[in-house]
Order: structure tokens, then C-alpha cells, then sequence
């Protein structure tokens, strides 16, 4: 197939990774790298580069050899320009998260609706080799049925000034739910309880509380005060438990053949029907083996494959509207003093 045009806007922190990778996918040619700052854009680039460089959307936009753009902009920023892509007839990538409001997301993904065009979010995590066999293990049943998910995602890390560690930190594990979970298990009520001990001025430290359909619960814990960096997720099936430790590039996933059976109490015979019998099941572990592989490099593939094939990519423009309900409903929760906030079903 032919080669998608591509234009990245933002040569800041993320932007390079973008021009990368974009560089080194098949299926993509990159045409423009935009920054308001045209040397920091030169020095991503270096000095043997062909790839134009430009301060101006417009211009970019206007380029009939530009098919696709890659937002990496603040994500104050995503409504303006992704807006103006979408009306220029182009595809967009757009950095997590989608926009910084339900109601703006909801703007984009019509916009691009209306037009045909391909919208996708940059959740990184859903296209790494152990999300991707995570995913296949879930949806698969080969865990059994979802009784849990537990994330942990802390770290000594940059206290931002216009978000919360929610809003910084907790779209990666959302994300990632919403990647795995298979169909028919939704989130319907979200609670959140948050603390500020260094007086940022927002929460820095936070526990968010997901009541998933079929009386699963989920729980994300994310941190930006920890001196020690966790990221692992534990989900728990009636049949298997897997945990992924995104830090451990020996052993990532981990599935064990371990957990509890109980025994329907209709069962039993009569002098024991008053108790419902547990047993505790204790089998081997098994780490699958993993390719080690970047995980942009993937986004960037699907997102030229979602182009070319004319079909919706794995995180489209409606898995950001449910990762952004979500971070609505964890702000209005902190609100209130931890309450569960309900999901409307259309929204998630």
C-alpha cells in the first residue's frame, strides 16, 4: 500500500519518539516536523535530515502530501489543533489525553465521525508485547471470569503543574482496562480519595475505587511521592491470576494456576449445607515468553494500518471518551469526599 504522509506537531518531550518511530515504520513517510521553536525542531531532526521543518499548522495542514498528523502538544492545545486537522481532512494521532474535557473529546470524535477520517490516542501501554498477550489472555477466557483488577503505578516522580496525579498517571492504567476487559464488562460507578501532604495545591497521592459490571471491582493506586517506582497489575480470574510487572523485562507476566474454588451450598449434603466449602487451589506458575519490542513502534503501525485498512484502531477515539469519563467521574469523586460517582451508559 502506499505510504502514509505524516506530519508530527511538537518537537518537545514526546515529539522525538514520534519522528522516530514514525521514521522507522514501513507504512508511514514522514513529511513535516512542526514547532513553534524552528532550532529545537533542526536539533530533533540533525543537520542530514530531508524532513521539512515548520512553525506553522497551517502550513502543514495545508500540504496535500500530508495525510495523517501526530499531535504531541500540550494537551490544553489537542482541541484546537486536532480540530483543525480533522477539518483539514486529515487523520490524527493525538498524545493521552484525548482533550482535557469530556465535552471537547466528544467534539473530536464527532468531528472525525462526520468525516470518515481515523482517530486515534497514544496509549502507549495497550501495544506493548505483555498488554497485547495480557488482552488475548482476558478476552480469550483462559483466566476464567474477571474476579479483579489491582494496579499500582507510583514513583518519585514530577509533581505537574496543571494536573493531578489522577489525571497524570491513572489514564495508563485505564487504558489498559479498557483494552483487556472483555465484552460486556463496563465500569458503572467510580470513587476516588486523594491527599495533598506536600501542598501542591493538587492531589499528589491517590486511590481510585471502578465498580465494573457483574460485581467486579478494579482499583488503581497512583503516587508521585513514592522513592520506590512500582508499576505492576494483578487481574484475578476464577480459573487463573496474572501479574504484570512492566519493570521486570526478564519475566513480565506471570500466570499462576492459583486461587479459591468454592462449592455451591445446594451441593453439599444436608449436614453441611450451612456453610459454603472453599478450597484453595495451588498449581505451577508460567511465564510466557515475550519479544521485546518499542511499543511507539506498534502504535505508529497501527495507526497506518487503521489509515490503509479503512477500519478503527484498538484505541480509538472512543476509548479516550471512556478513559476521560473515568477521570471526570475520579475529579467530581475527590469532590465529594470520596462518593461513587455513576457512569451514564452511553457514556462508557
Amino acid at each position: 500500500m502506499e505510504r502514509v504522509g505524516l506530519a508530527v506537531i511538537g518537537a518537545g518531550y514526546w515529539g522525538p519518539n514520534l519522528v522516530r518511530n514514525a521514521q522507522a515504520t514501513p507504512g508511514l513517510r514522514l513529511e513535516y516536523l512542526c514547532d513553534l521553536d524552528r532550532e529545537r525542531a533542526g536539533r530533533v531532526l540533525g543537520e542530514y535530515s530531508t524532513v521539512r521543518i515548520s512553525d506553522s499548522v497551517e502550513e502543514v495542514l495545508g500540504d496535500p502530501a500530508v495525510s495523517a498528523v501526530a499531535i504531541a502538544t500540550p494537551a490544553a492545545t489537542h482541541l484546537k489543533v486536532a480540530m483543525a486537522a480533522l477539518e483539514a481532512g486529515k487523520h490524527v494521532l493525538v498524545e493521552k489525553p484525548l482533550a482535557t474535557t469530556l465535552a471537547e473529546g466528544r467534539q473530536l470524535t464527532a468531528a472525525a465521525q462526520r468525516r470518515g477520517l481515523v482517530l486515534m490516542l497514544d496509549h502507549t501501554y495497550c501495544y506493548t508485547p505483555a498488554v497485547r498477550h495480557l488482552r488475548e489472555l482476558v478476552r480469550g477466557g483462559d483466566i476464567g471470569a474477571i474476579q479483579y483488577l489491582d494496579s499500582v503505578r507510583i514513583n518519585l516522580g514530577l509533581v505537574q503543574p496543571d494536573v493531578d496525579v489522577l489525571w497524570d498517571l491513572a489514564p495508563h492504567d485505564l487504558s489498559v482496562f479498557d483494552a483487556i476487559l472483555p465484552d460486556g464488562v463496563r465500569p458503572i460507578a467510580v470513587a476516588a480519595h486523594g491527599s495533598d501532604p506536600i501542598g501542591a495545591g493538587r492531589a499528589c497521592v491517590a486511590h481510585l475505587t471502578i465498580r465494573l459490571s457483574g460485581g467486579v471491582m478494579a482499583h488503581v493506586h497512583v503516587n508521585w511521592l513514592s522513592p520506590t517506582k512500582i508499576r505492576t497489575m494483578v487481574i484475578g480470574g476464577s480459573r487463573r491470576t496474572v501479574v504484570w510487572d512492566d519493570l521486570n523485562p526478564s519475566q513480565r507476566l506471570s500466570i499462576y494456576d492459583r486461587g479459591v474454588d468454592t462449592c455451591d451450598p445446594a451441593e453439599l449434603p444436608p449436614e453441611k449445607r450451612e456453610q459454603t466449602i472453599v478450597s484453595y487451589r495451588v498449581g505451577e506458575m508460567v511465564a510466557p515468553a515475550l519479544t521485546e519490542q518499542e511499543a511507539l513502534r506498534a502504535v505508529m503501525a497501527e495507526f497506518a494500518g487503521a489509515i490503509q485498512e479503512r477500519r478503527a484502531p484498538l484505541t480509538d477515539g472512543r476509548s479516550g471518551l471512556r478513559v476521560l469519563a473515568l477521570l471526570e467521574a475520579a475529579t467530581e469523586s475527590l469532590r465529594s469526599d470520596g462518593a461513587f460517582v455513576e457512569l451514564a451508559e452511553e457514556t462508557v
